[in-house]
């Protein structure tokens, strides 16, 4: 989909075509930025920002506020999982190249370690 909006107060069309594409309508209430690659929106007031999809058709927004938006919670695994990630890493290794097997271990490989050696041992 394009990035493109529409003013309710002065019914410019805007577009975003690249990055840092930073475009406002004419009477400067409402503005896109980002193409393609990511859709931010810039209002004064949502209500008079319509968002216009590829065939034209205008697309009300709906606004949700901040404390409307709960964080995803992920399920804590089991001793089970984490012994299984920890068989997967294991396989991984194991079937690495020679040569990579005799690469050093890197602080982030290490600490990947660690953290689900620490889980495996709270539960």
């Amino acid at each position: 989909m394009k990035n493109r909006a529409k003013c309710r107060l002065c019914d410019s069309i805007i577009e975003s075509f690249h990055v840092h594409d930073y475009v406002k309508c004419s009477c400067g209430e409402i503005a896109v930025d980002g193409g393609t690659d990511y859709y931010k929106a810039i209002e004064r007031d949502f209500s008079n920002f319509l968002r216009v999809d590829d065939e034209g058709n205008e697309i009300v927004i709906t606004v949700k506020e901040k404390n409307d938006v709960k964080p995803l919670e992920m399920p804590k695994p089991t001793k089970e999982e984490l012994i299984k990630m920890l068989d997967t890493m294991a396989d991984n290794i194991e079937n690495l190249p020679n040569f990579a097997k005799q690469n050093p271990v890197n602080h982030y490989d290490l600490q990947a370690l660690i953290s689900l050696l620490s889980l495996i041992f709270k539960i």
